[in-house]
């Protein structure tokens, strides 16, 4: 928790998301959470990381399960676009912390006080950190029961990662994804939790979940998530195993390692027969601490199994998937990709029409998944858009999505003005479109006409619902586009000659480049369609870089005798120059070379390199979390100084003090495409 502190609760960039006087829309559980100033949020983060620090060290123990525990749950309901299932898992293990006696063995407590210095812990403590993570892997495996992860759709791309070569050497790419992905993940999550419990079958649970784990660091970006499943394995194993490990060091070493003495007896704990005489401990049954803590595992036990369903309670954060998600466990279950996203606003006085750019005012591209948060970034858009002298603004939102490799359609009712909308958490969200499931069969048949077409051809496969509209503009780019109806009955209209043409099922029609157009569903039941396009311009400067590199390659080999022209030295020697007389498709190559090259570079690094580059990536990440809040701080303590001087102390926490434009290039975050 302490290293994830800095990395992806955010502390690293908490002034780029907290900054004072940004203009931005927040989500946060309950309306009325509002993030502290800057430099308070620091101090916030400040003592989180100090609590985080004392529960590692045993200092101060309860205190700190306080002090990290209390500025965890307040960010984590400040924004609910960074919810995920172990940002979760984390701050119920704060939670469970708290009452626990983790500072018994190895503690700076344990110095300090004799009487907690190598002493018993209660079984509860243990009972209820075993059964929180077999939860995590057993209901993440009952989530898998889902069709659409049985059937290998949910994460039908994992397979070509490189991780999974081995297994690709006797199996296809499509059975390796339905067999070790889908089918390995499921039985891993079933079987994990009861493998781990048992004697027997705990050394093999330990080895399998352990790949299973660094794996999932490769493949996934879950920060400490990954790291922090590891570490919690040997909770499964007999509480004495450091004793064990220990014992087996030299008598020099020990000193340096925890006691290898046997704990002393606990007031905490209820001792049977056997135990209380070997502790020479009299006739004492459960007192109040001990019935007390039975009710907390009971309950606390009870409570994280209902959880997981209680969506039936909770139905305004209901969407295609079951509320919020971040505590149901459901890893990985469904992948969503956004083909089109129109936010159109309306002046309520005047009447006039615009559009927003999708995400203006926000930091997060989550919104467009879930009604609770569109309704209260609606709401947020139409008190920014007053000052820019729009009144009482009317917000619609045209979002489609698909997900696990389903058709493309709305998530949204379009016609609704979201502002006034109604939407409760307790209540079934009304402007919610239904998921199309009775269409799922048809993902079998949509791969087919995928996989049949040449590599320059696209295809986008949409699904609508009768009496809406899909209004959509073809750039010229894609000179030949064409519509091609699979299912119920559409009338397409061309804008701008004013012309309607009706397609039944299997019709087929010409879209003319640089205009727009509409395709209305007029049949009783939903339409499905297809795009079918090349874009022109692309496969033009795919064949013009494929002519250079063969230009340079004939170069590079001799076989090309004849000099080339100033225009095309580039591709020879990757110095642009002046950008503004280079020609543009030679400057394309050349960034391509530059792009693949970097590439080929990085993979063929050796464990030396990647391990410089990896830290030096974690010191710019701990030394920029650590000189920020030291700012903070200064500030809160002293005041703030001018603002020439705290952008140079700024700067210097960036690494750019004297670097310049060019040292700033490794520390700059690339900017994110926005999906459309």
């Amino acid at each position: 928790m302490a290293l994830d502190i800095p990395q992806e609760r955010g502390l690293s960039y908490l002034d780029h998301k907290y900054l004072d006087g940004l203009e931005v829309c927040r989500f946060p559980l309950i309306n009325f959470l509002e993030p502290l100033p800057l430099d308070w949020m620091y101090l916030l983060y400040a003592v989180m990381l100090l609590g985080a620090l004392g529960i590692m060290l045993g200092c101060c123990y309860r205190l700190s399960c306080l002090l990290f525990m209390l500025p965890y749950w307040y960010v984590f309901l400040l924004d609910k676009t960074t919810w995920n299932n172990h940002s979760y898992l984390y701050g119920l293990l704060g939670f469970q912390l708290t009452f626990m006696d983790a500072n018994r063995y190895w503690s700076i407590d344990g110095l300090r006080h004799p009487r907690k210095r190598n002493a018993h812990v209660p079984l509860w403590n243990y009972t209820v950190l075993r059964m929180q993570i077999f939860i995590v892997y057993f209901i993440a495996g009952i989530k898998k029961l889902d069709a659409d992860w049985v059937e290998g759709y949910s994460m039908g791309s994992l397979s070509r990662h490189w991780l999974f070569d081995p297994f690709k050497l006797v199996l296809s790419e499509e059975m390796t994804s339905l067999l070790v992905v889908h089918g390995g993940g499921l039985v891993l999550d079933l079987t994990a939790g009861y493998l781990l419990f048992f004697d027997a079958t705990r050394p093999a649970a330990l080895v399998f979940v352990s790949y299973f784990h660094c794996m999932n660091s490769q493949l996934f970006s879950i920060g400490m998530f990954s790291y922090t499943m590891l570490a919690t394995s040997p909770l499964f194993c007999s509480p004495d195993w450091p004793r064990h490990l220990g014992a087996r060091f030299p008598a020099c070493l020990r000193r340096l390692l925890p006691s290898v003495e046997p704990p002393q007896p606990s007031e905490a704990c209820v001792y049977g027969g056997s135990e209380r005489k070997g502790q020479g401990r009299g006739e004492r049954g459960p007192g109040l601490r001990q019935k007390l803590g039975a009710l907390f595992t009971v309950l606390y036990v009870l409570e994280q199994l209902f959880l997981p369903y209680s969506h039936f309670i909770t139905q305004g954060y209901n969407n295609w998937t079951k509320g919020l998600y971040g505590y149901s466990w459901d890893m990985m279950v469904h992948s969503r990709s956004h083909q089109h996203v129109k936010i159109t606003y309306r002046d309520g006085v005047t009447g006039e029409l615009g559009y927003l750019n999708p995400g203006v005012f926000t930091q997060s591209r989550r919104w467009k998944d879930h009604a609770d948060m569109l309704k209260q970034y609606a709401t947020c858009l139409s008190r920014l858009l007053h000052n820019y002298n729009v009144s009482q603004p009317e917000i619609y939102f045209d979002i489609w999505v698909s997900i696990n490799d389903r058709f493309q359609q709305r998530l949204f009712d379009p016609q609704v003005d979201i502002v006034r909308a109604e939407w409760s958490p307790f209540r079934h969200t009304p402007w919610l479109k239904p998921l199309l499931v009775n269409l799922s069969p048809w993902r079998a048949k949509l791969q087919e006409i995928e996989s049949s077409l040449d590599n320059q051809t696209e295809v986008v496969f949409i699904a609508d619902f009768p009496g809406l509209h899909l209004e959509n503009f073809v750039s010229e780019d894609l000179g030949n586009t064409s519509l091609q109806l699979l299912k119920g009955e559409v009338v397409v209209e061309i804008v701008k000659e004013q012309r309607n043409y009706t397609l039944q099922e299997g019709d087929r029609m010409q879209l003319p480049p640089g205009e727009y157009h509409k395709v209305h569903t007029v049949s009783p039941e939903p339409s499905c369609y297809m795009y079918v396009y090349v874009n022109t311009t692309d496969v033009a400067l795919e064949r013009n870089l494929t002519q250079l590199q063969e230009l340079r390659d004939k170069v590079q080999n001799g076989s090309e005798t004849e000099p080339l022209p100033p225009e095309l030295q580039p591709i020879l020697d990757g110095a642009l120059g002046d950008a503004m007389q280079t020609d543009p498709v030679v400057q394309v190559f050349v960034q391509r070379q530059q792009r693949l090259e970097e590439l080929q570079r990085r993979r063929n690094a050796t464990l030396g390199e990647r391990l410089q580059r990896f830290g030096a990536r974690k010191y710019f990440l701990f030394r920029r979390s650590f000189l920020m809040t030291w700012i903070s701080l200064r500030n809160l303590a002293l005041g703030r100084p001018s603002l020439e001087h705290l952008a140079r102390e700024v700067a210097y926490a960036n690494m750019q003090q004297e670097a310049g434009a060019a040292g700033t290039e490794g520390v700059q975050k690339e900017p994110e495409r926005a999906e459309l």
